[in-house]
């Protein structure tokens, strides 16, 4: 379930990261709308980086230790 939500969660950093450059094209940085996707961009990368940090200290991740 875990590994479903971080698939998830970095889907949507893709697409943000996409929709911003496609408005800043649009646009031409005249609105908000790049600085509200930099924005929503930045809490799914926060919330990215919290579930792939609980999931470890849970076990639900193992880290590999051999190369």
């Amino acid at each position: 379930m875990l590994k479903i939500l971080i698939v998830v969660l970095m889907l949507a950093v893709l697409v943000s990261l996409f929709s911003g450059l496609f408005f800043l094209i649009k646009d031409g940085g005249k609105t908000n709308r790049v600085l509200n996707s930099l924005a929503l961009r930045v809490a799914l990368s926060v919330a990215l980086l919290a579930v792939i940090l609980l999931a470890l200290w849970q076990g639900g991740l193992t880290l590999n230790p051999t190369p």
